[in-house]
């Protein structure tokens, strides 16, 4: 099988000293194998090691290699669906319990990287970003409906306020959140990967699970090995490919592009984000940006349905950059890289469970970073038979895509014309 490396990304090239984990060769057995060494399954595996569980975490390529490793390191409150959407669409008391989690996974990430020493370049403080009063309304009643769930350290910024956190003049006003912030995610994700092998956990790069024999004790298959395991965590995501049909066939993988300038030095960068804060805006199809540690504007937004890579990743992502800082016209871009999300045609997660002992959580549809670490928290209570905060998420309908997965695509394209076409609109 041939070495599958890190793609090409300022993370990748910046990235903290990490060993290389070896191959499975041969037949093991364990209390559980985590498929996917990304947040989902890192954390899942540190919450289940800290309980006296034995855990294999097996890897097709290396810790962080997917969306993990190279999202645009924002830490989000609440889900892709926020709170509001979700108290519409549920019955009372399951609305209830998941929106008592919305703010849940930002707070494991910190607490992950307190206890365990991991140097992410963690920052505090995440603004929303309004082009339009629509947008603006939207953001004071989300502040509303996040204080009601006790979330409280938020601020709404009018149009001289933003001002003074982002040098740009494309913005009516915006929403302050100090819980939200940013980091170096491949290093987040290297940094817990170390942390469940401090605590017994074993992890095996380059091991795909090629095909899995369900049964009482699943028998997890690997090009050179095989792991035999009381439960299977299947973390994959947007990696996990078909290797479990009945995921596959109610999400879809779509490619979202990063692009990282040179360094700007430091009265530029200061001058672009005063406060350091990162910004996403409130389109449906949203930008996001950040400065690095080494004070490069990292950039990112747009989707590609079906993932595939573009050719010219900085022709896409150059011009929204302009738009923001025109300022920024002849500052070099360094690194432009993509990585896959998995998006549900409901934009929130899904989890469950096949048979008595598969376990999955996938599809945070772009609010992976914070998702993911709450889901590892959920997975590890259900396997210790803690199952209600799982199971309230479990519970939430699985839909197919419209026309199946020969039409998801074009589908799922014109229906985010259309809330782009809004967005232009303002309406």
């Amino acid at each position: 099988m041939a070495y599958i490396d890190y793609p090409s990304s300022y993370y990748a090239a910046s990235a903290n000293p990490a060993p290389e984990r070896p191959e499975l060769l041969g037949e093991v057995e364990t209390d559980v194998c985590i498929v996917g060494a990304g947040y989902t399954g890192l954390s899942t595996a540190l919450f289940l090691l800290e309980n006296g569980f034995r855990v294999i975490v097996l890897e097709a390529a290396r810790v962080g290699f997917g969306a993990s490793g190279r999202n645009g390191g924002q830490i989000v409150n609440s889900y892709s669906r926020d709170i509001d959407v979700i108290e519409r669409s549920l019955p009372a008391e399951q609305a209830r319990r998941i929106g008592e989690m919305a703010f849940e996974g930002g707070r494991i990430l910190r607490e992950l990287v307190a206890r365990h020493g991991i140097r992410c370049d963690l920052k505090d403080g995440g603004v929303f970003a309004a082009f339009t009063p629509r947008q603006m309304a939207h953001l004071e009643a989300q502040k509303k409906l996040w204080e009601r769930y006790g979330h409280t350290r938020l601020e709404l910024l009018d149009a001289r306020r933003i001002r003074e956190v982002v040098a740009s003049e494309r913005y009516v006003g915006g929403m302050l959140d100090m819980t939200g912030g940013h980091i170096h995610p491949l290093n987040l994700a290297l940094g817990e990967a170390a942390a469940v092998e401090s605590l017994g956990g074993v992890i095996h790069e380059q091991s795909p699970a090629v095909r899995i024999e369900r049964g009482a004790n699943p028998l997890v298959h690997t090009p050179q090995g095989r792991v035999r395991a009381k439960f299977v965590v299947l973390a994959g995501n947007a990696y996990l490919g078909d290797l479990v049909p009945e995921l596959a066939a109610k999400s879809m993988p779509c490619g979202t592009q990063v692009i990282a300038t040179e360094p700007l030095g430091e009265e530029l960068a200061a001058s672009l984000l005063p406060q350091d804060y990162c910004v996403e805006d409130c389109n449906y199809l949203l930008d996001y940006y950040r400065l690095s540690a080494d004070r490069r504007l990292v950039y990112g937004g747009g989707v590609i349905y079906g993932a595939r890579d573009p050719r010219d990743i900085e022709a896409i992502i150059r011009p929204k950059l302009l738009r923001t800082f025109p300022q920024l016209q002849k500052v070099k871009i360094d690194y432009a890289w993509t990585g896959n999300f998995l998006l549900t045609l409901s934009r929130l997660p899904q989890v469950g469970r096949i048979g008595d002992n598969l376990y999955y959580s996938q599809g945070c549809s772009g609010h992976g970073v914070t998702y993911t670490h709450l889901a590892g928290r959920l997975l590890a209570e259900a396997l210790r038979g803690q199952a209600e905060r799982f199971d309230a998420f479990a519970a939430l309908p699985h839909y197919p895509f419209p026309g199946g997965r020969l039409l998801r695509v074009p589908f799922t394209a014109l229906g985010a014309w259309y809330y782009t076409l809004r967005d232009r609109l303002g309406v």
